[in-house]
């Protein structure tokens, strides 16, 4: 039997709620309205079985994409303080958005990253005279994927960490889920690093702090199903083998642009107000306008 394919941990956890592996911790919250759940992994033989590598994982649900949803709404505040509370207090700080802008279910972490607030570039006495000082110097950065650029992604990340030397990377990427009904409407927040690509099945080496050697700190949101993960969730496992090709297919609603649009701007919006919290999110909407 194949695994079921997911890369949300709290969907991996599922199998074992009525029994958590040792080394594994799930506790639920709520805030204004918005669920939070957070898995902890702490201990290798818990990675193993759940197939995440120990670290911390924090999911929220957001409302559907038909709900009417303002850019300063609950959600983007609850995600930019879990963000916040996994970060460096100080120092410079790399955005990079994964993914092929040109795919809509892998653009989300370009189109993210092309709103954030990039400041490392700004002189003091300018950002005082415009009223700007104290900003956190950030650079932001989409570097496409191999195919259109002929290198890795890793590589290209690697190398702008060893000139910038930043205090931590934050590394927004599209994710894949086991279920239609999480696709566009979970976040999920970790401290254990992503591998390029992972979402649309074409996993590259990993961006973590082992292999960057500065903490990392991905921010993801499902946005496809695959296609043999979706018959099994959908007919159960009842022995019955999926169709030729099934797990070659990747599944995802025919609103994904409007799940894209509305995510990369909830990501980037949490994303600048974590990083800049003197400042509102109609300041960061402004300014990044």
């Amino acid at each position: 039997m194949n695994l079921i394919r997911t890369d949300l941990a709290v969907e991996a956890a599922e199998p074992y709620r009525d029994r958590l592996p040792d080394g594994v911790s799930i506790t639920e919250d709520e805030r204004a309205g918005v669920k939070l759940t957070r898995v902890e992994i702490t201990k290798p033989e818990a990675a193993e079985r759940l197939g995440r590598p120990c670290g911390r994982y924090i999911t929220l649900e957001l409302p559907a994409v038909s709900s009417s949803v303002e850019p300063a709404d609950d959600v983007t505040h609850a995600v930019a303080d879990e963000l916040s509370a996994l970060l460096p207090a100080e120092g410079s700080v790399l955005v990079v958005g994964l993914g092929n802008e040109q795919i809509t279910p892998d653009a989300l972490g370009p189109r993210a990253a092309h709103q954030v607030l990039a400041t490392r570039h700004i002189p003091a006495q300018l950002a005082e005279q415009t009223g700007l000082s104290g900003l956190r110097p950030v650079a932001s950065l989409a570097p496409g994927v191999l195919g259109q650029t002929g290198i890795e992604t890793g590589e290209i990340v690697r190398s702008i960490v060893r000139d910038l030397a930043p205090a931590c990377v934050i590394v927004i990427d599209a994710l894949a889920s086991r279920s239609l009904d999480r696709l566009g409407r979970t976040i999920q927040l970790s401290n254990s690093g992503i591998s390029p690509g992972s979402g649309v099945l074409n996993a590259r080496r990993e961006l973590s702090e082992e292999s960057l050697g500065v903490p990392v700190v991905s921010v993801g949101i499902p946005t496809v199903v695959d296609g043999e993960t979706l018959a099994r969730d959908i007919l159960g496992d009842d022995g019955r083998d999926a169709a030729p090709g099934a797990s070659a297919m990747m599944v995802t609603p025919r609103d994904i642009d409007a799940i894209i649009e509305r995510g990369a701007k909830h990501l980037s919006l949490a994303i600048n107000a974590a990083l800049q919290p003197q400042l509102s999110l109609e300041d960061i909407t402004y300014l990044v306008s």
